[in-house]
């Protein structure tokens, strides 16, 4: 009898993401069963209750997949069940709390494609700045910005020592330079943007960023990009649905183009949709982070 597909979904907080379990579903898992408050020390024992009992061949058919909010619990978590597999017994597994590093990585690629295609540039010696950057995408965001080359800053809107602290924690940790920084003001952002080549808008939905009057202030804007689809929008001027349009008002900055958020929506869905079905295909053990995330994005928007 063959065997039927199944994920495993470990959630540190209170309760699975339906996004999460829908996704899976159509991702060709048959059985999908969550588990939620699961610890970082109950890993290895769930790991091993899982591949042991399905056998090499189930192995094949079996995945984990991680949640939460916390990203540097992810991180420690996938590299627990890593840690876990017993050679046969091996089985895929993919974190991605909050969709954080699925969307990271869509942001990313998305931005460095337009930047090769409209500026004939990357992200290396750009001047990035992530507004929300101290939260679970901003962060992933941050580092993927800089693991590409680029200056890097993560702003906070109400805290310097909290900007400094996660720049410090998540930089140490991934093996780059990333600042810390507050915005809490018009004034700050403007401050932010005048030397920015990128702007990559993670604030919590329903919040305005940058506004008309600060985007003036924008010199040698090349991309900015908004994940933020709930009025009023992130940045204004950049529309849901825009996907290399000019950025009105940025006005000292005439070849400026913006990502909206249904656009990286989109692509984020599809990479999601991928990098789950591609637990199943691999002959060997996958184990996805933002960095795979980002890796297959970049295949994706180059095929």
């Amino acid at each position: 009898m063959s065997k039927r597909n199944v994920i495993y979904m470990l959630e540190p907080m209170a309760h699975n993401s339906p996004f999460d379990v829908n996704m899976a579903i159509d991702a060709d898992f048959d059985i999908v069963l969550p588990y939620h408050n699961v610890k970082l020390e109950t890993v290895n024992g769930l790991i091993q209750d899982a591949i042991f009992s399905r056998g090499p061949e189930g192995s094949k058919h079996t995945a984990i997949f991680i949640g939460g909010r916390d990203i540097g619990l992810a991180v420690q978590m996938l590299e627990a069940a890593q840690k876990a597999m017993v050679p046969p017994f091996q089985v895929s597994v993919m974190a991605d709390p909050s969709g954080a590093f699925t969307t990271a990585g869509a942001l990313v690629a998305l931005v460095e494609k337009q930047l090769k295609e409209k500026h004939g540039c990357g992200l290396s010696g750009a001047r990035a700045v992530v507004f929300g950057g101290t939260g679970p995408v901003g962060i992933s965001t941050g580092i993927l910005a800089a693991s590409c080359g680029a200056e890097t800053a993560l702003v906070d809107h109400a805290s310097l020592d909290n900007a400094l602290d996660i720049a410090n924690t998540y930089g140490k940790l991934f093996d780059v330079p990333v600042e810390g920084t507050c915005a809490a003001s018009e004034a700050d952002r403007a401050h932010l943007l005048h030397n920015a080549d990128v702007v990559f808008c993670t604030a919590k939905a329903g919040i305005q960023v940058l506004k008309a009057s600060v985007l003036l202030e924008a010199r040698q804007l090349k991309v900015a990009a908004d994940i933020n689809a709930v009025p009023p929008l992130g940045i204004e001027g950049i529309k849901r649905t825009d996907h290399g349009a000019p950025v009105k008002h940025a006005l000292a900055s005439p070849g400026a183009i913006g990502i909206g958020a249904l656009a990286v929506g989109d692509f984020k869905y599809k990479l999601q949709h991928a990098l789950l079905r591609d637990l199943l295909r691999h002959e060997e053990p996958l184990f996805v982070d933002f960095r795979e995330a980002f890796r297959v994005a970049r295949s994706m928007l180059n095929a």
